[in-house]
């Protein structure tokens, strides 16, 4: 008999462990935490390396039941694709000789093989790559990093305390249990450099140093080759900082124009390379090819629609079509960009836990003060310069996280001078939602009452939107010895985001390589390219997978037809397993996807169309 069964629904337990968690904070506030806070509230050093370690600690922690994250859309596949390079020191890959197999979203084929993104997240997930043997560790370590230096910003901005504070909201908030922590997507390194950015502008001109400079030089580079478009509005915030102009700050802080100069330039010259490197020109990025090759990604919204210039496959075409939608056929006005902004303002929720809706109204008595004005500034500039996006995603603005965690300290900092109680009992109230969200997790994860309540659990997304149908597929493909060709078939009324060829940077010397299956006649092209490999067939949208020896299955009237039932090789997917479950998957947490789509036409999964 479960609990609910007995009385006890799953809204009465969040309840009652809330105030459970609420009033033992009360409890033990002071006895020894207050004290404990106060003596190392002072030593930055330490307490960066306190709160840069503690939120992998936790998602550590939580691998029993929530193991490194499965990618699953196609953004993070080329983003690991552009890592997989990077690590084996590549901007670029050679094209394959049979290119066409090979065909996926937001990746090139020619005239070399590469994804169309900036090196900047790929570096990221490189680098954890290379030194731990996963990618995700890349993900663990920007968020150590995000974590760290949010911490060292606002010591820039606020007391020590406030900062201390504002350290734990960034661990609670885009710690273990948020999405940029649980897959490859991005918004945390892009964070980090806001860190950077945001820390050593008011330290610059308090009392200007060389090591502050060189840090937002690299905060400005980082961000620059990881999100090139935002960076003209990092760069005009930063511009902004100093206004007025000073003449006596501005003559202290241009002695260091060199060290912020520097690592710009390096970035500048990071992207012309591989500009050059993926598309043959300097000047032309690899986005911009693939909006030439393939119409995607959709253009801004003032800019021309991008048309194909390429074959498409059925997959990419319906892609095309569906960004194509987002922009509409009508020219864009002030009417149609200011609803848009207005719809899209409902997603900035992301970056507050709903008690601290108090301390943003709070935040709002702050603007007496010329460097909170500032930072309101420069998240409306940034909330406007994304808007020119026709669909959006929250790592567009993660530049600004930590901005979003100081206006969330300012408030309650502010609600603490009158009414100090009310501020702690926020706080408290902070702390309690992600204890019980964590401990859910970590303690309770397989118990039914834990799947009732965690349909209200908003914005975390930690593994139970993992993909199970690529989990599956992969386990049965462990069992496979040797190397393996897997030709991806797919059915008529196939989810046509749910695509499956994507491969490693080097595909020929991979054990495992997808590839489209184009027909017999054509696949013997690819079969006699890999003699070598075991030639297997996926049918993704079979309940559960379906996965079975290659053979040759003829045409009849234009169509192609699987192989016959039992014709199955020993490791074929065992049907008699497969639940509606895998069919099912939805994106939680992301504001751009979602899983649920019509399968007899276009359906927009981004926001802001």
């Amino acid at each position: 008999m479960t609990i609910v069964n007995q009385g006890l629904s799953p809204a009465d337990l969040v309840e009652l462990v809330v105030v459970a968690l609420l009033v033992l904070g009360v409890l033990i506030w002071h006895p020894w935490l207050a004290p404990l806070a106060r003596r190392f509230e002072t030593r930055t050093g330490w307490m960066m390396v306190f709160f840069a370690a503690l939120p992998v600690v936790l998602r550590l922690a939580l691998l029993p039941h929530h193991p490194a994250p499965t990618p699953d859309l196609y953004d993070e596949f080329s983003h690991l694709l552009e890592a997989d390079t990077l690590r084996h020191f590549r901007l670029t890959n050679p094209p394959h000789a049979l290119p066409q197999f090979f065909e996926t979203f937001f990746v090139l084929q020619r005239p070399t093989y590469a994804s169309i993104y900036p090196p900047g997240q790929g570096l990221a997930l490189a680098i954890g790559w290379t030194l731990f043997g996963h990618p995700w560790a890349g993900v663990l370590a920007a968020t150590a990093a995000f974590c760290g230096l949010c911490y060292w910003m606002l010591r820039g901005w606020v007391s020590p305390r406030w900062a201390l504070a504002g350290g734990l909201l960034a661990v609670i908030e885009f710690g273990p249990l948020n999405q940029w922590m649980n897959e490859y997507w991005g918004g945390e390194a892009i964070a980090a450099a806001g860190c950077l950015v945001f820390g050593a502008l008011p330290r610059l001109r308090a009392a200007p140093r060389r090591r502050d400079a060189i840090l937002l030089g690299l905060g400005l580079a980082m961000h620059l080759i990881a999100r090139p478009y935002e960076s003209i509005f990092l760069f005009l915030a930063a511009a902004l900082f100093w206004a007025p102009w000073r003449p006596a700050e501005m003559k202290a802080a241009a002695r260091f124009l060199p060290e912020v100069a520097v690592p710009l330039l390096l970035a500048l010259a990071l992207l012309a390379v591989q500009n050059k490197q993926v598309t043959g020109s300097f000047a032309t990025m690899p986005e911009a090819l693939s909006q030439y090759q393939y119409g995607v990604p959709a253009a801004l919204t003032f800019q021309a629609k991008a048309t194909p210039h390429l074959p498409l496959t059925d997959q990419q075409l319906m892609d095309y079509k569906m960004q194509r939608s987002f922009l509409g056929e009508r020219t864009e006005t002030l009417g149609s960009f200011l609803l848009r902004l207005e719809y899209r303002v409902r997603y900035y929720r992301f970056f507050f836990l709903a008690p601290l809706y108090l301390a943003l109204g709070a935040f709002l008595s702050a603007l007496g003060e010329r460097r909170f004005r500032w930072v309101a500034l420069t998240l409306v500039l940034f909330a406007l310069g994304t808007n020119f996006f026709p669909a959006f995603q929250l790592h567009y603005v993660a530049a600004v996280t930590c901005l979003f965690v100081l206006v969330s300290v300012v408030g309650l900092e502010r609600i603490a001078r009158r009414w100090p109680e009310a501020a702690r009992l926020v706080a408290l109230v902070c702390a309690a939602q992600f204890v019980f969200w964590y401990n859910l997790h970590a303690f309770f994860d397989t118990a039914e009452w834990s799947a009732a309540v965690r349909r209200y659990e908003t914005w975390d997304s930690i593994n139970h939107g993992n993909p199970e149908r690529r989990i599956f597929v992969n386990q049965q493909l462990d069992g496979v010895p040797g190397k393996v060709l897997v030709f991806v078939r797919y059915s008529p009324r196939h989810i046509f985001q749910d695509e499956w060829v994507y491969n490693r940077a080097a595909i020929d010397d991979a054990r495992i390589v997808w590839a489209r299956d184009l027909g017999d006649a054509e696949n013997r092209q690819l079969l006699r390219y890999y003699p070598d490999r075991t030639a297997l067939v996926l049918e993704p949208d079979a309940q559960p997978p379906s996965l079975t020896a290659y053979r040759a299955a003829g045409t009849v009237g234009g169509k192609r037809h699987a192989p016959a039932p039992g014709e199955a090789c020993p490791f074929q997917s065992d049907k008699t397993t497969g639940e509606s479950k895998f069919f099912t998957e939805r994106v939680p947490g992301r504001a751009g996807y979602s899983r649920h789509f019509n399968t007899s036409g276009l359906t927009r999964t981004l926001i802001g169309g």
